[in-house]
């Protein structure tokens, strides 16, 4: 069974948290992943800790730690990478994983320029 976590910074905005969800909503529409959770690297919940101990508890035994940022960092090249360790270290059965950042992309630069445009009177 394969579980998706994404990952950001964490906010105490709640509305800033709430992004996450839905871009969590939008992968699961999309399939691919039994399980698919929103988490937070600090200032909100759930955890990474967390969040690894619900797909494990919902059954998965694969599990893929997202990172929602755009480049690397302290948070992306240390912290989170750390978190899921010590998360995975209570399933030592479940198979595991972190993505990079989102990084340079096409798509990306994309957005931005769509952004840019819709902002231009």
């Amino acid at each position: 069974m394969k579980a998706l976590i994404l990952v950001d910074h964490g906010s105490k905005l709640p509305e800033a948290n709430a992004l996450l969800e839905q871009v969590a909503e939008r992968v699961r529409a999309r399939g691919g992943f039994d399980v698919v959770k929103a988490s937070h690297m600090e200032l909100a919940p759930p955890t990474i800790g967390e969040s690894f101990d619900a797909c494990v508890a919902a059954g998965a035994t694969d599990v893929t730690v997202a990172q929602f940022f755009l480049g690397p960092g302290r948070h992306s090249t240390l912290d989170i990478p750390r978190l899921a360790q010590d998360a995975a270290k209570r399933h030592s059965a479940v198979a595991w994983r972190v993505t990079e950042p989102l990084g340079l992309s096409d798509r990306i630069v994309d957005a931005l320029l769509d952004r840019v445009r819709e902002a231009r009177p």
